[in-house]
């Protein structure tokens, strides 16, 4: 189920650089702010908004974090910053702020319930976060979710990192993303680490939550789409289809509008 890409790197990558200047110069904001996490959606993301020439903020929001995961954020950003003058850098120590927020939250009896309600909460500190260096200086935030996480399986916050102005990666497989990754030159230790979100503060990789590889996820996702069914399958091929289906269909909530109640005519008289 190992999954190659087959884009047109160089073109795409042109591609989605002049799609955001032309976003940002119809929407009449100066340039773009980034949350840097040390993983390869957020390293491609800042590197194709610093190839628009606009200026490129990129933000690292520790909280408990990694150190591992701290360094090749940096490494990132230190190499961003020598190939690109229109790239700034700034940290916010979010750790005292989540502290401060579990002290005033109850406890949960769920513990699973708990821990998930606190990594969710993580996300959302770091969406406020961004927004706030977005307002202070006019820019827009820039959403690192690829395709699969976004429209797949529905692996991210509501509110949190799915609260973004506009998605550069967000038509891109996990493997576009590398495959554009390695043209861009991001820090090999980037390319070669096992993706996570770092939301629990532990090193469970993304494939540890989900079940399922990003190129499992990415070969059931086009399954799915020319309208494979499960029983067509067997081993862990149905497995991995399986595993995609149940997601796909529980974070539909997270994919689709929000459902709005429309009042009826009749009931306006």
């Amino acid at each position: 189920m190992s999954k190659k890409s087959t884009i047109q790197v160089e073109k795409v990558n042109e591609h989605i650089v002049n799609w955001l200047k032309t976003y940002a110069t119809n929407a009449k904001v100066s340039g773009f702010v980034v949350g840097i996490s040390g993983g390869v959606d957020s390293a491609v993301t800042s590197s194709l908004c610093a190839q628009t020439g606009l200026p490129t903020l990129c933000v690292e929001m520790p909280i408990h974090q990694a150190q591992n995961q701290v360094n090749r954020g940096r490494e990132h950003i230190d190499q961003l910053q020598k190939r690109f003058s229109n790239v700034t850098r700034a940290e916010a120590n979010l750790t005292p702020i989540y502290e401060a927020f579990k002290t005033e939250m109850p406890f949960a009896s769920d513990e699973s319930k708990y821990h998930l309600s606190l990594a969710n909460t993580r996300a959302r500190l770091r969406m406020t976060t961004l927004y706030y260096y977005a307002g202070i200086h006019g820019y827009l935030v820039a959403g690192t979710g690829n395709k699969v996480e976004d429209f797949g399986v529905g692996f991210y916050t509501k509110y949190g990192d799915g609260g973004v102005d506009l998605s550069p990666i967000a038509d891109l497989m996990k493997s576009d993303v590398y495959a554009l990754g390695t043209y861009l030159h991001i820090p090999e230790s980037i390319l070669q680490a096992a993706p996570t979100d770092g939301l629990f503060g532990d090193n469970r990789t993304d494939e540890d939550q989900l079940g399922a590889s990003y190129d499992e996820l990415e070969w059931a996702m086009l399954e799915d789409e020319q309208g494979s069914k499960s029983n067509q399958f067997s081993g862990r091929e149905k497995e991995a289809f399986d595993i995609y289906k149940r997601l796909n269909l529980i974070n539909k909530h997270k994919m689709e509008a929000i459902p709005v109640c429309e009042i009826p005519k009749s009931l306006r008289q």
